[in-house]
């Protein structure tokens, strides 16, 4: 049995480890990003092809909330992905009134690109700089970060 003492200490150092990791996949966050290439695509048009990709199409309301955002912005947001071409209306069959965004063909494979460019990086990067035995470690380590996501 641990005394209060010792609880504190372990407290104490997973207060400064969640500190260290959140500081890290910030890090981690922005070099992929980087390595994207989105060039003129802000990250919250970013954000909106994303999860069109992720979760198929969407009306403008839907994606405002989803994404945390004011609908007068995402309209906005929608204009200029669909002025890139990136984005393209057709109506809602299930309310006509609504048009339901969809992913263009283009925009899929820019958004493949994109995600092969930072794949590609990464694994570089892990083989570049990592042991043998220290890429078995970071294959143990994002076990265990998918269960601290999940």
């Amino acid at each position: 049995m641990s005394t209060p003492q010792e609880e504190c200490e372990d407290h104490e150092q997973v207060l400064q480890l969640a500190g260290e990791l959140r500081i890290l996949v910030g890090k981690l966050r922005r070099r992929l990003r980087e390595e994207a290439h989105l060039g003129d695509v802000s990250m919250s048009q970013a954000s909106v092809l994303s999860r069109l990709e992720r979760d198929g199409p969407a009306t403008a309301s839907s994606l405002a909330r989803a994404e945390g955002m004011r609908p007068q912005s995402m309209a906005a947001t929608v204009q200029t992905l669909t002025e890139a071409r990136m984005v393209t209306g057709s109506p809602d069959p299930a309310d006509g009134r609504q048009t339901l965004l969809t992913l263009t063909d283009s925009c899929r494979a820019w958004i493949a690109a994109s995600r092969a460019a930072r794949e590609d990086w990464l694994a570089r990067t892990i083989e570049t700089r990592l042991t043998p035995d220290e890429v078995t470690e970071l294959n143990h380590a994002v076990a265990l970060l998918k269960r601290l996501a999940e």
